[in-house]
């Protein structure tokens, strides 16, 4: 049974990781009263949804607020609906609102082939306010660089014990 959700506004929408860096779990969270949907997603996803939602901020005027950093916590317990996969982003003009819609990903076969094409995805559409959206690219940065430290040569990720870097090769 597939997940959907549909949130014309939320009280919170976030990212967030837990582990030690190296083996964090990054989460994306929205939350709506008493609804809340968490969906597992990967670094470099969390960090280009802040990238592509920036974008669209660029073309916006500047948001007048921003939510409390206590809204920007995953709330607990932690259950992930689905993991992400396909990500759409827009803006809706006539709300004033940056549109967010996120598809759990589908099991492929080795040759591309979605193993069970007839499958419904899980799905959550929420829309933001502009001032929410700068929030989440903030908060996304901030989750994002808290990981292992980039190495200034190659920029892959240095593990405490160092790494092999190929450009000192």
């Amino acid at each position: 049974m597939s997940v959907y959700y549909d949130f014309d506004e939320v009280d919170a929408f976030t990212v967030g990781a837990l582990g030690e860096p190296g083996s964090r779990v990054f989460y994306l969270q929205a939350r709506r009263s008493g609804t809340r949907v968490t969906v597992k997603c990967e670094k470099q996803q969390a960090s280009a949804l802040a990238e592509y939602i920036r974008r669209v901020l660029n073309d916006l005027p500047e948001p007048t607020s921003k939510p409390v950093p206590s809204a920007m916590e995953l709330a607990t317990p932690l259950e992930a609906a689905f993991v992400l996969g396909p990500v759409g982003l827009g803006y809706d003009r006539a709300t004033d609102r940056v549109l967010l819609q996120l598809e759990e990903v589908m099991e492929v076969d080795d040759e591309g082939q979605p193993i069970e094409p007839d499958a419904v995805r899980g799905h959550v559409r929420v829309l933001l306010t502009r001032s929410q959206a700068a929030a989440f690219c903030d908060h996304a940065d901030d989750v994002v660089a808290a990981g292992r430290p980039p190495c200034r040569w190659c920029t892959r990720p240095m593990n405490p014990d160092g790494h092999i870097c190929p450009r000192m090769n």
